[in-house]
């Protein structure tokens, strides 16, 4: 069940990302999918200051 509320939760976050930067290419999605359960809660706050497609890059590097 934890991983279905997992797989919904990048769901939601994929599609927030997406409204706010654009389309994302596949070796993004595929860096947040690859994200355990508390960097998803820490991308889920971090998103609402996203300007653009490079601040999702920055924060991604500064988490791996």
């Amino acid at each position: 069940m934890r991983r279905g509320i997992e797989q919904g939760e990048r769901k939601v976050i994929l599609r927030q990302l997406r409204k706010r930067l654009g389309q994302l290419d596949g070796q993004t999605e595929d860096r947040i999918n690859a994200l355990s359960a508390d960097r998803l809660e820490e991308l889920e706050e971090a998103l609402l200051d996203f300007a653009n497609l490079a601040d999702l890059e920055v924060w991604l590097e500064s988490r791996a």
